[in-house]
């Protein structure tokens, strides 16, 4: 087998698969032979759903793997046509809890007796992970040797003597999986076995047994299992070795971590959940066709920003298929979904009140899905039967009126498309207050508190925080390096930090800055901050029903483009992203062009702008400002290209990325109307700066009069001429203090682009 190079994105952390043989693949080189292949007719799909949250004691518990299990069988059931007979779940909240027999009895009775030959099977895992010494244990990692990735049962610690625990181990999951008679199966494992416990307000799922300084131990009864199985399959112990070491035994496997990383059991908002399962389910609600994995996990990457944006995480997904097989160039699951995409499903009708699963909502855009909001019911072919307008939610689970007299003829089952977005009218940063900031905590909470639109709140995994404000420690140093961060901040120096104590670049200040006068320094860095999450909670490249496509060239490359928008207008009915993988990193000193196309029949409105990881924004489009309405209007059927050439080279400005190594966000709003409050905003600053011609920029540097807010009051403006633009049909069941976001008028499209040196 050939060397598989690591590929990092956003990190997404490690868990079992490592010990399956699985390592992250060289997309760059696997990409340019992966095609999309029709799934496989099958007579049956099978699933078991496995996810532990309340271990029993002296085992942490975790809050977000009964979520987990939940958004798998939706999707299943609802995109993937899955019957709810053929799916087992096995989870802490009933009777028959994970202990590690019912699990293997579940495996063995559910799945292995009952798939035949081109039956689909899916085995979902989300709990703990750990490790026990392995003397037969394939390379994991560096600094993993000799150990096997387990899963953390109910039971694992129950009854244990000399170290010795009732895991069931990544060598079991090989062996179980050898013995289905399919090979369209799927194996998607969210834990880790790397560290666990908490970092800064993120729980992670794993128990890492090597830290109490005596190594855990596979249980006799895992040994004994894995001979029965051994004799069952004719393997040696020398040749199960060989097979592990050249890759899974079946099928495809799917992780949210590499093997030294964390998988986070995140917040948000009022629920939990893994944030690999949330990543991955929401977005194959929201995908037209289901594309080959390989082209899946690329787009995962730009799609991790969405998942990040509420909770910061810092993982990286990995995947593995089976060896010599083209199991890459098929769909995940091996299926094609059996329905439209959506973003939500009927659970029940009761006279007009419906309530549904919001499976497909992005975790950033949840706030948005309150009171207000409305969707369109539609059928297997997409095509609209009814309206429901949302009254409430409760983590992923909606509620709301149906305003169509069709009651009768809406069963369970039905798909809902967003057509009206409720974006608060008052969204507010929310920044949490570090241990390390010892006995200054309460004065910085006086001082934050001062600040319009900047909340407190508590730092206890229980509660989303956008940032935490921290001094900067060895561990944080250590974090940034692993994501590839430059910072030349003091130890002890006071800043910002995300969720998972990554720091936040150009955050800090002097060791000697007094918590006051760090916290003065970061108001133009909060409010770019603030800014930059208003504007996400307008993102919706997936929902939006206007049909554009940016595509982003690096100059002096051949053929490497980013393209958004329709694939065609035979296949849906929703804007879509996709990233190509030749372009998720960019050389510093490559000079980029966007190139924005209008499929529609009318005229668009652009903007372009570009957010740093430190919070910089800039206004790439319009820049002419003594006409910026027309500057920025875009004729049906014309493209435009951004920079925009005004044939002055003293004026004309150049797209070139610049160094330090990290990422930075393109966005790009496309409406139906001229934004004119916002624009006026903007033309106002751009004349108070003499700036015509080159990028509006809002920076740190901005520390007094008007401008120091300028960023958020633009923002505001620009929800304010959204909000008129959808207020026209919605007017009677418009909600004071939220602004109205209408899906057909408006696309907001994110990429992520990763610079590197």
């Amino acid at each position: 087998m050939s060397p598989i190079k690591r590929r990092q994105f956003l990190q997404f952390a490690g868990s079992t698969l490592a010990t399956l043989g699985l390592s992250q693949l060289d997309f760059h080189r696997q990409a340019q032979q992966y095609a999309r292949v029709l799934a496989q007719q099958t007579p049956r799909k099978l699933a078991l759903l496995v996810g532990i949250n309340k271990y029993p004691p002296g085992i942490s518990s975790l809050r977000g793997c009964l979520t987990d299990v939940e958004m798998q069988y939706e999707l299943l059931v609802h995109r993937f046509g899955f019957n709810p007979k053929d799916i087992l779940r096995l989870t802490d909240d009933t009777p028959n809890k994970p202990t590690r027999q019912n699990l293997l009895d579940a495996f063995e009775t559910h799945l292995i007796e009952q798939a035949q030959p081109g039956d689909i099977v899916v085995f979902h895992y989300s709990g703990h992970g750990s490790l026990v010494l392995d003397p037969d244990a394939i390379p994991i990692h560096p600094d993993i040797q000799g150990y096997n990735g387990t899963m953390v049962v109910y039971d694992s610690r129950q009854n244990n003597q000399d170290f010795h625990v009732n895991d069931i181990m990544g060598k079991t999951l090989f062996l179980l999986m050898s013995a289905l008679n399919t090979e369209n199966v799927t194996v998607v494992l969210d834990s880790c076995h790397s560290g666990g416990g908490t970092r800064g307000n993120l729980v992670y799922r794993a128990l890492d047994s090597r830290l109490s300084g005596n190594n855990a131990q596979p249980s006799a009864a895992e040994l004994a299992y894995q001979e029965r199985w051994m004799t069952k399959l004719g393997l040696s112990p020398s040749q199960l070795k060989i097979l592990r070491t050249q890759g899974i035994a079946k099928g495809m496997a799917l992780g949210s971590a590499q093997a030294n990383q964390l998988a986070a059991d995140a917040p948000f908002g009022d629920f939990y959940a893994g944030a690999f399962t949330y990543l991955l389910t929401r977005y194959l609600w929201q995908q037209p066709f289901n594309k080959p994995l390989a082209t899946v996990f690329a787009n995962l990457a730009r799609s991790t920003r969405d998942v990040a944006q509420a909770s910061h995480l810092e993982q990286d997904p990995i995947f593995q298929v089976k060896p010599g097989s083209d199991y890459a160039q098929k769909p995940l699951y091996f299926l094609d979904p059996d329905t439209p995409a959506a973003e939500a499903v009927v659970r029940r009708i009761e006279g007009d009140q419906v309530t549904f699963w919001l499976g497909g909502i992005s975790s950033q855009s949840l706030q948005a899905f309150e009171e207000g909001a409305e969707f369109n019911l539609i059928d297997t072919k997409g095509q609209v039967v009814g309206e429901v307008v949302q009254t409430h939610r409760l983590g992923l689970v909606g509620y709301g009126r149906l305003k169509s007299s069709q009651r009768q003829t809406i069963p369970p089952g039905t798909l809902m498309r967003e057509r009206i977005r409720g974006v608060p009218a008052n969204l507010a940063l929310k920044i949490g207050l570090h241990e390390s900031l010892g006995n200054q905590t309460e004065a910085a909470r006086a001082v934050l508190e001062t600040i319009e639109r900047v909340n407190v709140v508590p730092v206890n995994a229980s509660t989303v925080a956008d940032y935490l404000l921290g001094r900067m420690s060895q561990e944080s140093l250590q974090q940034a390096r692993q994501r590839d961060i430059v910072t030349s901040a003091s130890m002890g120096s006071i800043g910002l930090f995300s969720a998972g104590l990554t720091p936040v670049p150009d955050s800090f200040g002097q060791p000697e800055e007094s918590i006051t006068q760090a916290v003065q320094r970061l108001r133009p860095r909060l409010t770019m901050l603030l800014a930059g999450r208003i504007l996400h909670s307008v993102l919706n490249s997936d929902t939006s029903q206007l049909n554009i496509t940016v595509d982003i060239n690096p100059l002096g490359r051949r053929g490497a483009s980013v393209s958004t928008g329709r694939p065609s207008e035979a296949e849906a009915e929703l804007v879509t992203q996709t990233l190509e993988t030749e372009i998720t990193q960019l050389q510093i000193g490559t000079e980029v062009e966007l190139v924005i196309h209008n499929h529609e029949n009318r005229s668009l409105y652009i903007g372009v702008l570009v957010i740093f990881a430190n919070g910089d924004i800039y206004v790439l489009h319009p820049i002419t400002w003594g006409a910026p309405e027309e500057a920025a209007k875009l004729g049906s059927g014309e493209s435009m290209v951004i920079p925009q050439k005004i044939g002055d080279p003293t004026k004309d400005f150049r797209l070139v990325v610049q160094e330090p190594a990290g990422f930075f966000e393109l966005l790009v709003l496309a409406s139906t109307e001229p934004l004119r409050d916002a624009l006026k905003g903007l033309q106002d600053i751009a004349r108070r700066r003499g700036a015509s011609g080159t990028p509006l920029g809002f920076t740190e540097d901005i520390t007094e009069g008007a401008d120091s807010e300028s960023p958020v009051a633009v923002i505001d403006s620009l929800l304010g001429d959204l909000d008129r633009m959808s207020r026209g049909r919605i007017a009677s069941v418009r909600v004071r203090r939220r602004h109205s976001i209408d899906t057909t008028k408006l696309a907001a499209i994110s990429t992520i682009l990763k610079v590197v040196e």
